[in-house]
């Protein structure tokens, strides 16, 4: 008959004699346990007093299990021994454990991809989780250790860092060739590019062109798109004219991949910008890692002027 929970020996007593069982041996048990030898007697003695039996036959310098001890070694062995193995495989999980990064999927493909293999380079034991979506996470619940988030400052939680502002331009294929751009009429030939989402006027071309008084412009026509890298990837592919965000597209600027065309007036500055929160206050040291990596690449891409892309 089962006894109940709370009559069960501590665990300690049931360490102390299966330590011993395994080794046969009081003083290695004690080894092994990091305690003394009359410690160690001691377990041994407080179980054989709760089981109301001896477990063991004392020799002279030998150990050996009644009937009694060899029955409740087997079983204790075999839990301990789960406990071990499920104990070690947590710890492992825990020690390696990936650092789950959140961001939108245009931030994801346009910035965070492209550099992380600097990372990797950098830190070669870290694993990371990327998680590239466009709805609102909770942190903690959903298993996310950084989220990359764009806001503005007066919208941003607390203890969120800032990595950098958005300055938004007009860019283009080189491959495009434009021409002079004028004034509205110059648009009449020219497809627009569109990131077909509420709530971003500043970087839609319709609200843009209303701000600067080109209203009235009618281009040959307006491609939508509904996430924004896609808006660059037809950018890319010479369709037409997109309102670029300069710090997401500055490797394809450096390269010469697309240009920013200078004839078109910029849009105001929205005052949103890229932060980077966190789930914990007090961050493992792989994801400290990660989050030093990222601000430190936010650095760079604000200190670096771009230089020779304009395009008129």
């Amino acid at each position: 008959m089962p006894v109940d929970l709370h009559r069960l020996p501590s665990l300690d007593l049931l360490r102390g004699f299966v330590a011993v069982g395994r080794h046969m041996s009081i003083t290695e048990a004690a080894r092994e346990l990091c305690l003394t030898q009359s410690a160690v007697s001691r377990q041994v003695q407080a179980l054989e007093e709760q089981v109301g039996a001896r477990l063991f036959r004392r020799g002279h310098r030998s150990l050996a299990f009644t009937a009694e001890g060899e029955r409740l070694f087997r079983s204790a062995d075999a839990a301990l021994q789960q406990l071990q193995d499920a104990m070690g495989a947590l710890r492992d999980r825990i020690r390696t454990r990936p650092v789950t990064v959140s961001a939108t999927i245009g931030f994801t493909g346009l910035w965070l991809l492209p550099r992380l293999s600097r990372f990797q380079a950098r830190h070669p034991g870290v694993d990371v989780r990327v998680s590239a979506h466009n709805r609102v996470v909770d942190l903690r619940n959903d298993g996310v250790d950084l989220a990359i988030r764009y806001t503005s400052a007066s919208r941003a939680p607390p203890g969120a860092r800032l990595l950098f502002h958005e300055t938004v331009v007009p860019v283009a294929s080189p491959e495009l060739k434009p021409g002079a751009l004028d004034g509205p009429a110059s648009l009449a030939e020219l497809t627009l590019l569109e990131f077909e989402k509420p709530g971003y006027p500043w970087i839609q071309w319709l609200p843009w062109l209303a701000s600067v008084g080109w209203g009235q412009a009618r281009p040959r026509a307006i491609l939508h798109f509904n996430q924004y890298d896609l808006v660059i990837q037809a950018a890319l592919a010479g369709q037409g004219i997109a309102l670029g965000r300069r710090e997401l597209i500055r490797p394809l600027l450096e390269e010469g991949r697309l240009v920013v065309l200078e004839d078109l007036p910029a849009p105001e500055a929205s005052g949103h910008g890229y932060w980077l929160l966190q789930a914990e206050a007090e961050l493992r040291p792989e994801v400290e890692a990660v989050a030093a990596w990222i601000v430190d690449e936010a650095r760079q891409e604000t200190a670096a002027p771009l230089h020779g892309l304009m395009a008129g």
